[in-house]
């Protein structure tokens, strides 16, 4: 491990710097004091013709996420609507720009962003982007700021090797890679539960999970705090490693999670159980009684002699039971533990349709878009259940999404925040119907 006054040294030099740290906007204080050197060069006399530094990020809500952490003598704004983005690129009123490569992408074709400006590319926890496909998007912001400075954030830069490859070769490395003396990674540090709750979220819930624990002894732990003895420790932030190991030995933990850094719990903590909450754990309930009922009525209407010929074979090697799980299973239909799922092909959930709100979506096939892209802006972007997701209608220009009437509103809005395959989403409710 070295100091980041090495790291700051090493960009001087031209040299890639990465940060080791869990994928939390909260452990990585040392970023501020790296940028704090580029925005410190800059001539205060002149007006920057753009943002000097990027932030590619998981998604919106991360981006927000940067902002609200940022130094106050920092000019850090979030990409949470490219019409603004675009007016404040246009005055120069951003010292650090933070968004999904996928809206920073947008930006740069709409000449909003001069990519060739930026001086310094911050990856935050690229791991997830690669899980997750997406990086076709970033690549291209890496292919067009070649001789920009790169700062990587990882907590698993093993699984990054051939990103550092190709754009920021053999990094100077500040903090502890996640390894043992035999150079292999370490452990988890024991058991711990779980929740995935956004940050902005988190103290909103806070009733719901201390419910759902419903022990006598119920402490909160944020970073830079000492874990209190108790019988359950819940984590408003994420912990390091060691902070876990500490936090263990007060008591069990409870980690509140990001869909992004719930890859990186699994490594340090074993067994990870989720935590219901009640909100979700009714939800299930309600799911599973209608699909319940939905099958009952369509057993009830008869004509399913052509299936009953064509299960017949696994029905006298299998139970009818595990035969109609399987069912399930192989059509992403609603269950009591994962709610509805559309398939990858967008056909209907179980739910009557009746019951859905279609929205027009301004992305189709021609954009290369999938109904995997738009549960994933959905789910990640805008943050609904998948629950609330119904059938997507793919169609050339356009798609057609089915929601629940209680999500619609909010999708609509969701989504003229965010891009899909690089064009800007415009949403609304389909006058069709």
């Amino acid at each position: 491990m070295t100091g980041v006054n090495d790291g700051q040294a090493a960009l001087e030099r031209g040299r890639a710097v990465m940060l080791v740290t869990p994928p939390a906007v909260e452990q990585a204080g040392a970023l501020w004091e790296l940028l704090a050197s580029e925005t410190s060069a800059r001539d205060p006399g002149v007006s920057p013709p753009g943002p000097a530094t990027v932030i590619v990020c998981s998604d919106s809500a991360a981006a927000e996420e940067w902002a609200d952490a940022a130094p106050q003598d920092l000019r850090l704004h979030p990409v949470t609507a490219l019409g603004r983005t675009t007016r404040l690129l246009a005055a120069g009123a951003v010292d650090v720009l933070a968004g999904t490569p996928e809206d920073l992408q947008a930006l740069a074709r709409a000449s909003a962003l001069k990519l060739e400006t930026v001086t310094t590319v911050v990856l935050a926890w690229p791991e997830w982007l690669l899980a997750a496909d997406r990086l076709g998007p970033l690549e291209h912001i890496l292919g067009e700021t070649r001789e920009a400075r790169r700062i990587i954030l990882a907590w698993n830069p093993a699984a990054l090797d051939d990103v550092i490859e190709r754009y920021a070769r053999r990094p100077h490395v500040v903090g502890d890679l996640p390894l043992g003396d035999d150079a292999r990674p370490l452990p988890p540090v024991g058991p711990a539960r779980y929740a995935i709750v956004p940050a902005p979220r988190r103290a909103a819930v806070r009733r719901d999970v201390l419910d759902a624990i419903d022990r006598p002894r119920v402490t909160i732990w944020r970073r830079g705090t000492s874990p209190e003895a108790s019988d359950v420790i819940v984590c408003l932030d994420l912990p390091s490693r060691g902070e876990l190991a500490e936090i263990a030995g007060r008591g069990a933990a409870v980690l509140l999670l990001s869909p992004a850094q719930l890859p990186y719990a699994r490594t340090i903590a074993a067994p990870l159980t989720a935590l219901p909450l009640h909100a979700a754990r009714a939800k299930a309930a309600t799911d599973a009684e209608q699909l319940r009922e939905h099958v009952a009525t369509r057993l009830e209407s008869g004509g399913l002699e052509a299936e009953l010929g064509l299960l017949e074979p696994l029905l006298e090697r299998y139970d009818a039971a595990e035969v109609a799980a399987a069912l399930l299973a192989i059509g992403n239909r609603p269950s009591a533990v994962g709610g509805v799922q559309p398939t990858a092909e967008g056909r209907p959930p179980i739910a009557p349709q009746e019951e859905w709100v279609k929205v027009f979506v301004n992305v189709g096939k021609k954009d290369r878009a999938s109904a995997k892209d738009l549960v994933g802006a959905l789910t990640r972007e805008v943050g609904l259940a998948r629950t609330d997701i119904g059938r997507i209608e793919l169609r050339e220009a356009f798609c057609l999404v089915h929601l629940a009437p209680h999500a619609a509103d909010a999708a609509i809005r969701g989504l003229s925040r965010v891009a899909i395959r690089g064009r800007r989403v415009n949403a609304r409710r389909d006058r069709e119907a």
